[in-house]
């Protein structure tokens, strides 16, 4: 079974000072593909959501193939969204 590509986009900002990693509102990446490119931090607490839909989880209260988290830098606190992008098909 070929596991499903996960994106991870930035949707806000809740703390008061800007990412120590450079990272913003708006910043999507590629949890294959990006994963030296996200905050050390931040992917430590992405991992266990991650894990569970990609292997066909869901986590109680989100949409079916998404979750949101937030970064656990208290100055920072970016919230992320974790999703199962569809593979298109031609």
């Amino acid at each position: 079974m070929k596991r499903p590509k996960i994106k991870i986009t930035i949707t806000g900002r809740l703390g008061k000072c800007g990412c120590h990693r450079g990272h913003k509102v708006g910043d999507v990446f590629d949890f294959d593909t990006d994963r030296g490119k996200l905050c050390p931090m931040a992917m430590h607490v992405a991992f266990p959501y991650i894990d569970i839909l990609r292997y066909g989880g869901s986590i109680p209260g989100q949409p079916k193939g998404r979750a949101v988290f937030c970064c656990p830098d208290v100055d920072t606190i970016h919230v992320f969204q974790v999703e199962i992008e569809e593979e298109q098909t031609e």
